[in-house]
């Protein structure tokens, strides 16, 4: 039997060293097909920095200096001043409806009408009750002169003079009683023609013709609500609370500007009328009234409404779009067009916002131009194009370079 030699080291150490060189031609041979393609190879002859020096289109807008309303923005319902459940003061059957549903009236226009027959019949009685009571009183104080007369002849004793004159101050009384019977009976009477209390706009009927009707009933005959004018209730966040005190004990009127629910059609222009003097713990909110005179009726009782209260104005500010405004590491920034087309991060420090404008406090002057779209692709030193403007032209109301830090 023979037995295998065993190979040297160096024999082992030559084969490794194949299998190595092997892997790295396959390798090498692998990347020259990849750079060959042609796809490949055109995105190679490309200069490396090509993408990142192509100018960005971005859209430009100048800072300016001007006046900027400060508006406190709120949720708010539409409160009527007064709302009224008609109720009837008598019983009886309703006889007559006067008026239609949801139909505008005036303090004092006849709504419905009970039948008035009993109590014209209690009329009738408390003044005849008063007619009889009269006669005795008149025939008692009759009855008195003659007695005065005979006792200062002294043909009747003091006692019966006395007497007479008690009965005629009874009689007096009675009379009054039956004068106040006789009101009452008229009061009662006229609680047939219900009125309206107030100017408004009615509801839905809540009873029909030919019903009886109770002092007792809970539901009422009809509700009027008063329209014009009318008041919103709305709740501020606690945080203005101090500012919303020093305009309003100012003695200043605060302008409110109601809106739909989407906020985008306004309804209403009125004035603070009334604060709260407590914030609710739950929610951090106060709440405020404000009234309108609501001449064309867009509001609405119990109407949701969105509320704009003009609390005061930021006088010469610097005003940019508020889309210029950018947040980062440093907090709000801008970008700034340069002269040379390219941009740099100016930190800014905002002020109040209104709509689509905010105000810049410090950071940015007048004249500055600063990018309002495209801002995404933008970094410190990006090179811009204007939309609507030819290559090489300067950016249009391009301003000094600020100094620049990087967001």
């Amino acid at each position: 039997m023979i037995t295998p030699r065993p190979e040297t080291p160096w024999l082992l150490k030559w084969h490794w060293w194949l299998i190595v060189l092997s892997v790295i031609a396959a390798i090498g041979y692998g990347i020259w097909q990849f750079n060959n393609k042609p796809e490949n190879a055109a995105k190679a002859a490309l200069p490396k920095d090509s993408h990142e020096q192509r100018p960005v289109a971005v859209a430009i807008a100048t800072a300016s200096q001007g006046d900027l309303p400060i508006f406190l923005n709120g949720l708010g319902t539409v409160t009527p001043l007064r709302t009224v459940t008609v109720h009837s003061r008598v019983d009886g059957e309703l006889i007559r409806v006067a008026f239609k549903e949801s139909q505008l009236v005036r303090q004092g226009d006849l709504l419905v009408e009970i039948d008035p027959r009993a109590f014209q019949v209690q009329l009738h009685q408390a003044e005849g009750q008063l007619l009889h009571d009269e006669a005795l009183l008149k025939n008692a104080e009759i009855d008195l002169t003659r007695y005065q007369t005979l006792l200062r002849q002294d043909s009747i004793a003091a006692q019966q003079t006395v007497t007479q004159e008690a009965l005629v101050k009874q009689y007096r009384g009675t009379v009054e009683v039956d004068k106040a019977q006789v009101e009452n009976a008229k009061l009662q009477l006229s609680y047939t023609k219900i009125t309206a209390p107030v100017t408004g706009r009615l509801g839905l009927r809540l009873v029909d013709q030919g019903n009886l009707v109770h002092a007792t009933d809970s539901n009422g005959l009809v509700v009027i609500t008063q329209l014009q004018p009318i008041t919103v209730v709305f709740t501020l966040p606690e945080d203005v609370v101090p500012a919303v005190l020093r305009r309003w004990h100012s003695g200043a009127s605060l302008p409110i500007e109601a809106y739909d629910r989407t906020g985008s059609q306004k309804l209403a222009e009125g004035k603070l009328l009334a604060l709260d003097n407590v914030i609710d713990p739950t929610t951090g909110t106060f709440k405020l009234k404000a009234q309108f005179s609501n001449d064309d009726g867009l509001l609405f009782a119990n109407q949701f409404v969105n509320i704009k209260m003009h609390l005061d104005s930021l006088h010469n500010a610097t005003l940019v779009p508020t889309a210029a405004i950018q947040q980062g590491a440093i907090g709000s920034f801008v970008y700034v067009v340069k002269d040379d087309q390219t941009v740099t991060v100016q930190p800014v420090k905002i002020g109040p916002t209104n709509a689509d404008t905010t105000a810049v406090l410090d950071g940015l002057k007048p004249g500055h131009t600063v990018v309002v779209d495209g801002i995404d692709k933008l970094r410190e030193g990006s090179k811009v194009k204007v939309l609507g403007q030819s290559d090489g032209s300067p950016a249009a109301g391009a301003g000094p370079r600020p100094h620049n830090k990087q967001p």
